[in-house]
This record gives structure tokens, C-alpha cells and sequence, in this order.
């Protein structure tokens, strides 16, 4: 008897496209987590292959993860060399957080003014996510969670454009400027405080905390 044709979702995406598309997004989140920790440093090269053999896979998922860093403006290819880490400017890293601001900044104080306490309740939990990876010195972890509360925050007002928007700027800016103090476990507690006290204020209805807090967020990213 002949089989039935495969239907659904099974039968148009092959098993090792999914397996290997699953391998770049690996390599891809521990590339990020390596430039944030400062494991890949400004200026080096680094080698597809030497890479893969860090991680464990061949060298076409990692060369395809630094492609994309490379669009995100973290690397730049070098041809028959591998890839560098490019070094961020001072004032780059202070555009960046301007014009999250200008993004940010504006909604959050809109949604202070309508989103009701049990919304802002619900984001406890990824406030918290932050406190934890603070607590423990993750930067990396941190780094994530951070972006996460952000993105829930943000989620709130309904643009999805302006969360992935918002979310690609929180990304970048999160990437250490060369020769800077990798981030001690002191700031990232007292950075992951503010998103507790902030919420606690948007909770309570507290607007003129809330705008202050909000305001002050941004002025040291």
C-alpha cells in the first residue's frame, strides 16, 4: 500500500534544517553572552573554526551566528581571516542610550498614566528574573533579564514594532565599551532595585515617582 503523503508542519521543514537552525541560535546566544561578559574583546580576531571547536560544532553555525552580530554591528568580516570585534566609542555607547530614551522614556510615561495596578502587578516576576541575576554576579544573565523587563514594560503599550525596535538599541547598548570596568555586582543590584521600586510606584499610582524613577533609569545606562 502507498503511504499517505506527510502533512502539517513535519512535511515542509526537513528535520536538519530545524536541528541546525536551533544550533545557530545557540552559538548566536552564547556569541551575545560572550560579548557582554567581555570574553570577546574589542579589536581581536577570531576564527570560525577555532570558535566552533569552543563550542563544540563545526564552523558554518558559527560563521552564519557572526554574520548576523556582523548586521548588528558587533563584528565586522574580515575575508580568509575570521571576524573582529569592533570597539564601541564612548559616544556611540552615548547616542545609543539617548535614543533609547527618546523611545522608551515617552511610553512608559504614557502607560504610568493607563495601565491599571494589576497589570503592572504582573510584571513582578520579571523584576525580580533581574534582582536574581544581579545577586548572583550574572552578567550575562542579567544582561537578558534586563532586556526582558524592558520588553514586558514596553509590550504594554501594543507596538510590537517598538519592542523589537527598542529591544534591538537595549541589546547593543548593553555591549561593554573597551577598557570600561566590566560591571560589578553592586551596580546590577542597585540597577535591578530601581525596576522593583519603579513598579512598586506604578503599583501604588504614584505618578510623580514613577517619572522620576523612569527618568533617572535612562540617565545611567
Amino acid at each position: 500500500m502507498r503511504e499517505a503523503a506527510p502533512t502539517g508542519v513535519s512535511a515542509l521543514i526537513p528535520t536538519q534544517k530545524v536541528l541546525r537552525h536551533s544550533v545557530r541560535r545557540q552559538v548566536l546566544d552564547a556569541l551575545r553572552a560572550a560579548l557582554v561578559d567581555g570574553e570577546l574583546v574589542p579589536g581581536e580576531i577570531y576564527s570560525g573554526p577555532a570558535l566552533g571547536e569552543r563550542f563544540g560544532v563545526s564552523a558554518t553555525p558559527v560563521r552564519e551566528a557572526m554574520q548576523q552580530l556582523a548586521l548588528e554591528g558587533a563584528v565586522e568580516c574580515l575575508p580568509n581571516r575570521g571576524f573582529r570585534v569592533l570597539a564601541r566609542t564612548p559616544r556611540a555607547y552615548a547616542e545609543l542610550v539617548e535614543v533609547r530614551a527618546l523611545l522608551e522614556v515617552p511610553v512608559m510615561l504614557r502607560l504610568a498614566r493607563t495601565v491599571p495596578a494589576e497589570a503592572w502587578s504582573a510584571l513582578r516576576p520579571a523584576a525580580a528574573a533581574t534582582a536574581e541575576a544581579a545577586a548572583a554576579g550574572d552578567l550575562a544573565g542579567y544582561a537578558d533579564a534586563d532586556r526582558a523587563f524592558h520588553r514586558e514594560v514596553l509590550a504594554l503599550g501594543g507596538n510590537d514594532q517598538l519592542v523589537e525596535v527598542a529591544g534591538e538599541l537595549h541589546r547593543r547598548s548593553q555591549w561593554p565599551l573597551p577598557g570600561a570596568a566590566r560591571a560589578g555586582r553592586a551596580g546590577l543590584v542597585a540597577d535591578a532595585a530601581e525596576h522593583t521600586d519603579l513598579l512598586e510606584a506604578l503599583i501604588a499610582g504614584d505618578l510623580p515617582r514613577a517619572e522620576s524613577l523612569t527618568r533617572a533609569h535612562f540617565t545611567i545606562f
